[in-house]
């Protein structure tokens, strides 16, 4: 047996139904079709939760269904806005919580500058101007909950913050990384050397700098 079906119609149904005092509104698609020589009809999606916008402009593209050119020509009177981005300093932010750095750092203004430094660093290298401009592409604002903007003289005043406050960090950190546990290794990081001829050795002798993990 070989049922033969023919697509006619599809189209929205507002229906309205009243029980007791209270009236009870839907918003369906349907469609209508010829099955053997018969139109039905059946449902393809409730649209009761979408919004009166969302259900005109489906209404408006199943009108130009058959014209696309037509949705094409009415996009010149439409313009588009670009938000801020957010991926990438979500990203960020959610790593730095969970290392400990916004902890260390406190949640206070100068807190969340500090932390939107490390957050530009990785986000892309530059300098304290860069850093601000990066903010105003990047939702840094609305991803560390920050109340008020700032500019390139607030990031510099905040390395001073951080010079004052280094020590308080560095502890937080440990702390939170190692907790009660003392460390077994000890690592040296060359952070700034130079080279001198020793008293009574010709070779180059380097000074280190001594950090633990």
């Amino acid at each position: 047996m070989v049922v033969i079906c023919t697509m006619v119609d599809m189209h929205i149904v507002e229906n309205k139904s009243k029980s007791g005092k209270k009236i009870y509104r839907s918003t369906l698609l349907r469609e209508s079709y010829r099955e053997d020589g018969k139109v039905k009809k059946r449902t393809i999606a409730n649209l009761s939760n979408c919004t009166p916008l969302e259900i005109e402009a489906i209404r408006l593209a199943l009108a130009h269904k058959d014209d696309l050119c037509a949705l094409g020509a009415l996009s010149e009177s439409v313009k588009l806005h670009e938000g801020l981005s957010v991926g990438a300093a979500w990203s960020v932010y959610q790593v730095a919580k969970e290392l400990g750095i916004e902890e260390a750092l406190g949640k206070d203004f100068e807190g969340k500058l500090a932390l939107w430094q490390v957050m530009a660093r990785v986000i892309g290298q530059g300098s304290r101007l860069s850093a601000v401009r990066l903010a105003q592409i990047h939702a840094a604002g609305d991803v560390l909950d920050m109340k008020r903007g700032f500019d390139e003289n607030n990031l510099y005043d905040n390395l001073s913050w951080l010079s004052e406050n280094q020590a308080k960090i560095e502890r937080k950190l440990f702390e939170l990384r190692r907790g009660g546990n003392k460390p077994k290794l000890f690592l040296y990081d060359v952070t700034s050397s130079y080279s001198k001829k020793h008293l009574f050795l010709e070779e180059p002798v380097f000074f280190l700098h001594l950090n633990c993990f």
